[in-house]
Parts: C-alpha cells; structure tokens; sequence
C-alpha cells in the first residue's frame, strides 16, 4: 500500500467536486479516519446508478438511509423496499448516545437528529402501508412470467394470451380476468378462439392456468386490481425535502419472486410515463432495490434484457437505481456496467463460492494501492470500498471508508407511528379502497351466464312442444274410443244380432246337457 500521506492526498484530490454532493464519509488509514479526506458522491451522478453490496450485517441498510437522508435533504425524492422493517425509523429523528457522537466527531460529522418526510406503503395492503395496487395489463406478460416461473414457451404463450385478450376488449385487471379468459380458451366454447392464435395449445394454457390458480392461492389476489398507483406520486416534496416512500415486505420468504417482480413493474412504469430530461444537476428519484437478486434469480433472456434496457435508459427520464445485494455477481454484467458508484460492504470467504465471489468481486474494482482480496474480508461494520463517478464521468480513487452514521432513527418506528403517518397520508383515501369495475371476468361470465339462460330458453321450449304433443295425443284418444263405443252399441242393440243371440244360447243350453236337437 501507499505511503498514508499518498492516499490522504489522492483521496481529497479525487473527491474534491464542485457541485454538490453527498457526504459518505472519512477515509481510513490503518484504522484512523481522516476527515480532511472526505468521501463523497457528486449529486448530480446519482442518475448513473450504482450497487451497495456486502454480507449480512455489514451495514448495507444503514448506508442506504444515509443516501436516503441526504437525497431528501437536497429536495431529490428517494424510494427504496424495506425488507426487514428498519427503515421505517427514516421518518423519526435519531438517537444520540456517547458512543455514536464519538465516532460522528473522530470522521468530521456535525451529527444532528433529524426526522424526513416518509410515506408508508404494502403491497395490495398487506401490510401497515398504504396499497399499493397494478392491473394485469400494465403488469403484463413477460414480468408476469418472471413470477410465475414460466418457461420460454409458456411465456411466449401468455404472451399470445395478452394479445387475444386485448384484441377481443377483455380488459385484465386482476388475476380473476387472466384466468377466466384462458378457461374461456380452453372450453368448447373458446376453442375456435384458441385455434385462431395459433401457437398457443390447450396443453399450454392448462398449465399457466393451474399456476395462476397456484399464485392466487398464496394470497397474491390483493397486489392486483384497482385503483391502480400512480408512480407520479413518488416524485413528491414536503417542506422543501424529497419525500420518502417506503414499500413494507411481509413475509418476504414466501414470494420472492413476485416482490422483486413488482419492484421491477414501479421502475417500468416511470420509464413509461416520465419525460426524457438528460443529464441534469441532481436526479427526481433515486430507487433503492433492496435484495437485488431476488429479481434476477431463474429470469428470463427476456425478463433480464428489459430490465438492462430499463436501467440504461432510465437515467435520461432523470432517475437513479441503487441495487442493495450481498456481491456484484448476483447482478448481471449487463446491468452492473451501467452501475457508476460501488459501496461495498464486508465479504466472508468462508467456503469456495464465497472465494469465488471475492474474486469476482475484486475485478469490478478499478486498481488501487488495497490488497482488495484481503482488505474487503477485514471491513469492520460501517466501512466500506467505495469509488464512485466523479463529475466529468471518471471513476474516483478507491477509498477504504468509514461510513457516516444517519440522522434519523438506526431502529424501526413504531407501529403508533406508522399508522398516524398512513393515517394522515393524502394518498391514504387515494388508494385505500379496492375499486372491482367491469372487465374480463365479468363480461365472459355474463356471456355464459347468457348461453346458458339461451340453452335453458330451448329446453323450455322443447319441453313445452313435446307437452302439447302429449296432450293431443290424450285428447286424439277418447275421441277414437268414443268411435269405437258407438258403433259397438249398435251393433248389439240390432233386433238381428238379439235374434242371433236368443239362438245361440239355445245351443249352448242344449250342448251343455246333452240334448242334440232333432232333424
């Protein structure tokens, strides 16, 4: 390693920007900060994305609501996924204490405790937080796919399904419209339908169809629907400050895919719906992606070239991503190229992948004076390898850091807390109500319901001609016996067929006892 004087001199001279900036921290050399060589992150290149990464318990989360805080602070509006809660103390000023002020003093840090302007919101209300909600069409195929964990085919397949489905005015907004448009498909009714499309087969839309029934079972009916989030609502100020907006994670553990999926879905929708800015002196949002590699886990070719597509052209919308992972690898060399700013956190290297992962690791890295193989195994909690893109673009120096402590709350707010801030939220009564208008589902289940009203109008019908056939028939019936009756009258009341009968009986009395008559 350099001389101690070199790398204090490095690090100022490489961190000395003229605009603003956000402060990370002191450099450190041989376990002693040095606050006249200060780390730092030129506002204005927050819009050239970057990854925070580190094992468990490194201080990943910390460092995210330090950037949080001082987005905010600068009037930038920050959203991030809080998967374990902790952020949620963002919104209370923190708590000073004699060890925290003896370590803000040893880097330079005029710590002082502040609260920021935060809202709170759950997935389809799952949660504290106010619902968070998106229809089936604007979610669309491919990430759908992505949380169903369907194949190439099976996606190409939801794809056509998509397309019929729009093509014949079945909107989809929940998962019950997607599914009552593939069990229209594959009935009698829908198969003409079905043959129209082509490369879809029955066998296809069976099993999509049984993994929508699987999805909607693990309760995720609720993350779809209306009143649809407008992602506009994200880029909000209060009182100068860029508002905070939380998305709370329950049971993160049991639907990876589909939280990760969603993220992906908010960042889509303001690539949609923004306007192209280009490079602008500070970003409107920057989007913290908390457990980055839940998203890229068993994704497509598809799934991972919109996501790369979305990264590298979001910064022009004036829109920051920040990926929070355990190492560089779990995000695609597609993705992390476009990733200017690194803060990594502690690495073990306790078994071969974790060897592995150093060394991919340690490459990402531009060179610099550190045995970062050894270095980044040696991070005590709150430091981190940082190097970042300088305003003209360059990378930094690479700065072994001692990070900033945050200003607000190290630890969750409580629960009280919380449902005041939903509570008095403006974007509470926005969203709160789930709103179920007209669509797929309802328009093919009055077209059975039709059918089968049709169908039940025949029968009706049917069973009414065949009972006036039976009653003309019993009607037809007296009448012929009637006939019958009449003319059997007056064959016996004749004076011949008396006469006829008076001898005849005279014969059979005299063969009955043996009287033959004389000649």
């Amino acid at each position: 390693m350099a001389e101690s004087g070199d790398v204090v001199e490095t690090v100022k001279q490489g961190y000395a920007f003229d605009g603003p900036a956000l402060e990370l921290g002191a450099l450190l050399v041989d376990d002693e900060p040095k606050p006249e060589a200060t780390v730092r992150i030129p506002l204005g290149m927050m819009n050239r994305h970057g990854l925070v990464a580190g094992a468990t318990g490194t201080g990943k989360t910390k460092t995210l609501q330090l950037m949080a805080e001082q987005l905010s602070a600068a009037g930038v509006a920050v959203f991030a996924a809080d998967v374990k809660g902790d952020l949620s103390g963002i919104s209370q000023p923190g708590e000073s204490s004699d060890k925290l002020l003896a370590r803000t003093k040893a880097i330079g840090q005029d710590w002082t405790p502040t609260g920021f302007p935060t809202e709170f919101y759950a997935l389809g209300g799952q949660g504290t937080g106010i619902p968070i909600r998106a229809t089936i069409t604007s979610f669309g195929p491919v990430l759908l796919s992505k949380v169903l964990g369907l194949n190439d085919v099976q996606e190409s397949s939801l794809g056509l399904i998509f397309h019929y489905a729009d093509k014949a005015g079945l909107t989809l907004l929940d998962l019950k419209d997607l599914r009552s448009v593939i069990t229209h498909l594959t009935s009698d009714e829908g198969k003409d339908d079905l043959k129209e499309l082509g490369g879809l087969s029955a066998a296809t839309a069976g099993v999509i169809l049984r993994s929508l029934i699987g999805f909607a079972d693990q309760g995720a009916e609720a993350f779809f629907g209306e009143p649809e989030f407008d992602t506009a609502d994200l880029l909000q100020q209060r009182d100068g400050k860029g508002l905070i907006s939380l998305l709370e994670l329950p049971n993160l553990q049991d639907r990876p895919a589909l939280f990760s999926t969603f993220l992906m879905w908010l960042l889509a929708d303001l690539f949609h719906d923004l306007p192209e800015v280009g490079d602008v002196d500070k970003p409107k949002l920057v989007f913290f992606f908390d457990e980055a590699h839940l998203l890229f886990a068993d994704a497509s070719k598809a799934f991972l070239s919109a996501i790369a597509q979305t990264v590298r052209l979001i910064r022009s919308k004036g829109v920051g991503v920040f990926f929070v992972t355990q190492t560089p690898k779990d995000v695609p060399d597609d993705v992390l190229a476009q990733l200017g700013s690194r803060v990594q956190h502690q690495l073990r290297a306790h078994t071969p992948n974790d060897a592995k992962a150093l060394k991919a690791t340690v490459s990402t890295f531009p060179s610099s004076s550190y045995d970062l193989g050894e270095v980044l195994t040696q991070l005590g909690i709150g430091e981190a390898i940082v190097t970042v893109m300088n305003e003209k673009g360059a990378p930094t120096p690479v700065a072994w850091t001692r990070l900033r402590a945050p200003q607000s709350l190290m630890a969750p707010a409580s629960a009280e807390q919380m449902t005041a801030a939903v509570q008095g939220s403006p974007n509470n009564a926005k969203y709160s109500q789930a709103v179920d208008r007209e669509s797929a589902y309802e328009i093919l289940a009055a077209k059975v319901q039709a059918g089968a009203q049709q169908a039940e109008a025949e029968k009706q019908a049917q069973e009414k001609a065949q009972q006036q056939a039976e009653r003309s028939q019993q009607q037809e019936r007296p009448r012929a016996q009637k006939q019958e009756k009449s003319m059997v009258e007056q064959v016996v009341g004749s004076s011949a067929f008396k006469q006829f009968a008076r001898t005849a009986g005279r014969e059979i009395v005299r063969g009955l006892f043996g009287a033959a008559r004389r000649r």
